[in-house]
Formats: structure tokens, C-alpha cells, sequence
């Protein structure tokens, strides 16, 4: 009937093109059993879209002041040589996106948050340098740049995530934040995004009892993590819980 009646049964608004997000030789690898030394040699002369945009920055000024995330609106990634060349056209309905990384995988973590914000780098160490100083870990730079100050990261982690993820799946990043992140102000970052982790039980339940249930599956799940049991996150979500609720209700 749709068919028929000429209306659209599929439409394209904007490309998304993913950008790579890996540390300096630790690009991911296709290879077959047996061919494994032929495919790092390969490897080694291709580059990613990462260490391509760092290439780049080298050769053309005029991409200095474009982040890797924004950079597919200018330039074309062209698969055959691996390099970057200038749009012609058709750049505004063009998107980037790096992958979402585990927290738990802290190095590329922070390395994708300073790929995020800093434009013009020509290699891993312009990344690490700040200041005219080379940091010795990407965590370091994101400290030395003051993107670690209070609990922003967090916040803006999360708040990613809430665009495609579940409430289960935005749960288990809130255990594994407040497990392996340093968050300096629990309750607070669970009040800011209490509405998007407690959906699926809001609506199951009803807006009284739903958090109580968001609560119960994060300490589940901390305990899974073998975290829960330690003195250091189990005094932090218990002050969290008890300032949430109160002690009476707990």
C-alpha cells in the first residue's frame, strides 16, 4: 500500500562517519590465521582516520582550527589512500562520531575526551604535550588542560549515553563510574540524572518506588564488579543512598 501510494519507505538526512579512537601502534587489526606478520606490515602503512587527521594538520593550515570530531564536515576521508581531502560540497549534513569508550579502558577514555575538545594536533605526543610540557599519560593531560575539575566528565558521560542507551545499560556506566571514576559528589551526579536511570522502573513501578529499584540494581551490580564490598565505594554509596532516601527508609 505504501508502495502503491508513493509515499517514501526509506530516507537519509544526514552521514555519520566514525572516527577511529585508539593509542599510538594499537589500531585494530583484520588478519587471517597464519598471515598474522603480513597484516601488522600492512597496518603499519596505512593510517586510520586518526593518524591521518594528525597528517593532516601537518601539511594544511586551514584544518588547524577544526576538532577530529568536526573534521568529516570539511574533508573526505578517502579509504584507498587513507588520506583526508577537501570536501567540495555537501559537508552540512555530515556528522562525526567517535565510539564510546569504556571508562574501564582509561587510557583511549581519555584520550577520546581530549580529541573532543583539542583541535590541530599533529601527533600522540602534541596531544600529551600541554603547556610546552609532555604528560606522560593521556589521564594526565586531561588533568593538566582542567577537564577533570570537579565531576563535569561525568555528567557529560552520562549524558551521552542517555541519547541510545538503556536504563539497564545507563546503570551499569553509573556503577562502573562511581566504582572505577573518582567522583567527588555521588549524590549529586545521581540526582542530575536520576530521571534517565530510573525510567524503565518509573515506568514499570511508579515514581516513588522506582528509584529504589535503580538503587538496588547498581549495588547489585557493584557487587558484581567486586566493588561494593570495598570500604572505600561502600562508605561512598552509602552516604549517597542514605542522603537520597534517608536513613529511615533504607
Amino acid at each position: 500500500m505504501w508502495r502503491l501510494n508513493e509515499f517514501n519507505l526509506s530516507h537519509k538526512s544526514h552521514t555519520v562517519v566514525r572516527l577511529a579512537v585508539h593509542l599510538p601502534q594499537q589500531q585494530p587489526i583484520v588478519y587471517q590465521d597464519g598471515q598474522e606478520a603480513q597484516a601488522i606490515e600492512r597496518a603499519s602503512l596505512r593510517k586510520t582516520t586518526l593518524t591521518s587527521w594528525f597528517q593532516l594538520n601537518k601539511n594544511d593550515p586551514s584544518a588547524h582550527n577544526i576538532s577530529y570530531s568536526d573534521i568529516p564536515q570539511y574533508y573526505v576521508f578517502d579509504k584507498s589512500t587513507t588520506n583526508w581531502k577537501k570536501r567540495q560540497r555537501g559537508g552540512q549534513n555530515v556528522i562525526g562520531r567517535l565510539p564510546i569508550v569504556s571508562i574501564l579502558d582509561t587510557e583511549r577514555y581519555y584520550l577520546r575526551m581530549l580529541l573532543l575538545r583539542k583541535s590541530g594536533a599533529i601527533s600522540f605526543d602534541d596531544i600529551l604535550t600541554v603547556n610546552g610540557l609532555r604528560c606522560i599519560t593521556f589521564q594526565q593531560a586531561c588533568q593538566e588542560y582542567g577537564l577533570l575539575r570537579g565531576d563535569q566528565q561525568w555528567h557529560d558521560a552520562l549524558n551521552e549515553a542517555a541519547q541510545f542507551q538503556s536504563p539497564r545499560q545507563l546503570r551499569m556506566l553509573f556503577a562502573m563510574i562511581c566504582g572505577f571514576g573518582e567522583v567527588e559528589d555521588v549524590p549529586d551526579l545521581w540526582v542530575q540524572h536520576q530521571v534517565s536511570l530510573c525510567e524503565d522502573f518509573v515506568h514499570r513501578y511508579s515514581e516513588q518506588t522506582g528509584p529504589h529499584y535503580a538503587l538496588a540494581d547498581i549495588e547489585e551490580l557493584l557487587t558484581s564488579y567486586n566493588l561494593y564490598k570495598s570500604p572505600k565505594t561502600a562508605s561512598t554509596n552509602c552516604r549517597f543512598a542514605c542522603k537520597c532516601f534517608g536513613e529511615s527508609e533504607l
